[in-house]
Parts: C-alpha cells; sequence; structure tokens
C-alpha cells in the first residue's frame, strides 16, 4: 500500500511540487483513490496528499473500514479530515521530517501504523532541504 502513496509523491516531486503522496484503500487492500500533495501544482493550499486522495474516492457510506496510507504525517489539516470522516486505519510511511497530529489521532481512536520508511524520510527531506521556503508555506515556521 505504501509504494501507492511513495509512486503519487514522486510524481508531485517532478511536477515541481512537495513530494508527499496518499492511497485510500478498504481493509481488503482495494485500491480507492490516491492523490498527492498539489498546492504548489494547482496554487491551491487546500491540496494536500491526503485530501487529494480522500477527493478523489468520492462519496462513502462509512469510512471507519478504510485505510488511509500517506507518506507522511498528516498536517493538523488532514488529521482532522481523518478524525472528522473516522477512517479507522491510517498508516505513515514516516514522522521524522513532521510529526502531524498522530498522538491526537491515537489518543482519539484512530489505528495509527508508523512504518519510519527510509525512501519516504530521504524523500522530503532532500525536498525540504532544496526549497526550505516552499515548506515553510504552511507547515514549517508557519505550521509550527
Amino acid at each position: 500500500m505504501l509504494a501507492v502513496a511513495i509512486e503519487e509523491a514522486r510524481i508531485g516531486l517532478v511536477e515541481g511540487g512537495i513530494p508527499i503522496g496518499a492511497a485510500l484503500f478498504t481493509r481488503t487492500g482495494e485500491l480507492l483513490s490516491r492523490g498527492r500533495n498539489r498546492r504548489v501544482q494547482e496554487g491551491d493550499p487546500s491540496v494536500h496528499g491526503e485530501t487529494d486522495a480522500f477527493r478523489r474516492a468520492g462519496r462513502q457510506r462509512s469510512y471507519r473500514n478504510l485505510v488511509m496510507v500517506t507518506t507522511l504525517a498528516p498536517c493538523w489539516y488532514c488529521s482532522g479530515l481523518v478524525r472528522q470522516f473516522r477512517i479507522g486505519t491510517l498508516v505513515v510511511g514516516e514522522s521524522r521530517n513532521f510529526a502531524g497530529g498522530l498522538n491526537w489521532l491515537r489518543e482519539n481512536g484512530v489505528d495509527v501504523i508508523d512504518v519510519d520508511n527510509r525512501e519516504c524520510r530521504e524523500l522530503l527531506a532532500g525536498y525540504i532541504a532544496k526549497h526550505p521556503e516552499v515548506w515553510n508555506e504552511d507547515i514549517g515556521e508557519a505550521g509550527e
């Protein structure tokens, strides 16, 4: 599942955006949707990886049995989305570059699995080093 999110992150990087990818799956592993952070590409600060994947999945009767997979711990905005729609499981590629709302999500009943994937860490760390001004617009210094 994480491979899909990583692929989305890599596509985003090639497009000139922030390399954060996400995907939404059923518990049985069926891919419902995939997305990536497109806020740079589309000039829209609300198009984070998780929101892009969520929107592309369309309406669901329930989100409780779905799995959101993302290359980075979700920010507060995306953590709110996971909580609001009661997505049951969140698989996170890494949380060293940004810890987001993981503890809050755990406290509110979300099953959070942080796999601490090296590829995810290095992909984002490289981007942050090269483009700190973009990262700091809504996650880095501004997001603290």
